[in-house]
């Protein structure tokens, strides 16, 4: 986990209880949802019935879950799509099923719109990434250059959507620069299994698993702190 993500979840952690943290009225959820977009770690019957309650632990270990995800399917479609494997497109297939999954774990908190705003922001950080690791493995440099300037922007984007939804708890500059951060060591990653470093290859998802664990810390402390009456520990 990076300095600066550790400093900013420690922050968030000890203040997440119900009796000391600021309620913000969360967003209405539409009365057509369906359970599949209750909150991960729910009881309770869902929006139509009595308020669910989320557990906190299984809320914290769900979204690192979900975001574990995000760098394992991202690893498994750069090794077979470096390798030329003929499960690649399997692999993106499953990556961006992950987007949607991501987009849909925050609706019960900010808004079916929301949710599927960042699924829409998230499925081009993937996109994107495809087009980088087919480029840098063809050697066309410009074309690499290209899709890493506009990766960079979507990363921005990202960020500033996650703070426009939760400015308090999600600094701007901070997202920016973790998620840019996560760029860099994805972009480390692929580097290396191109060129066949393994050692370097392994070493940079041992950092993009781990700084992807402190994100999501920063993502679900954030949440429990700004709705602090949706959850029980």
């Amino acid at each position: 986990m990076s300095p600066i993500l550790t400093v900013l979840a420690l922050a968030l952690v000890p203040s997440m209880a119900p009796a000391t943290a600021p309620h913000v009225p969360p967003a209405a959820v539409p009365a057509s949802s369906t359970a599949a977009t209750l909150p991960i770690g729910v009881t309770g019957t869902g929006p139509s019935g009595p308020a669910p309650v989320t557990v906190q632990p299984a809320f914290h270990d769900a979204m690192r879950k979900l975001w574990e995800d995000h760098v394992t399917w991202t690893r498994l479609y750069i090794v077979s799509a470096v390798a030329g494997l003929p499960d690649a497109d399997r692999a993106a297939e499953r990556l961006l099923q992950n987007q949607s999954d991501i987009g849909n774990a925050i609706k019960p908190f900010f808004g079916e719109a929301a949710g599927e705003g960042l699924t829409a922001l998230l499925r081009p950080h993937i996109l994107i990434a495809a087009e980088i690791v087919k480029a840098a493995k063809a050697g066309d440099a410009a074309a690499v250059g290209a899709a890493n300037a506009r990766w960079s922007a979507n990363a921005d984007e990202i960020a500033d959507f996650l703070h426009k939804a939760n400015p308090q708890n999600w600094p701007q500059a901070t997202l920016r620069a973790e998620m840019h951060h996560h760029l860099d060591l994805t972009l480390q990653e692929a580097t290396a299994r191109i060129k066949g470093d393994w050692a370097a290859d392994i070493a940079a998802y041992d950092k993009v698993h781990d700084h992807i664990l402190g994100m999501a810390d920063v993502l679900s402390a954030g949440i429990v702190r700004q709705f602090p009456r949706k959850f029980r520990q």
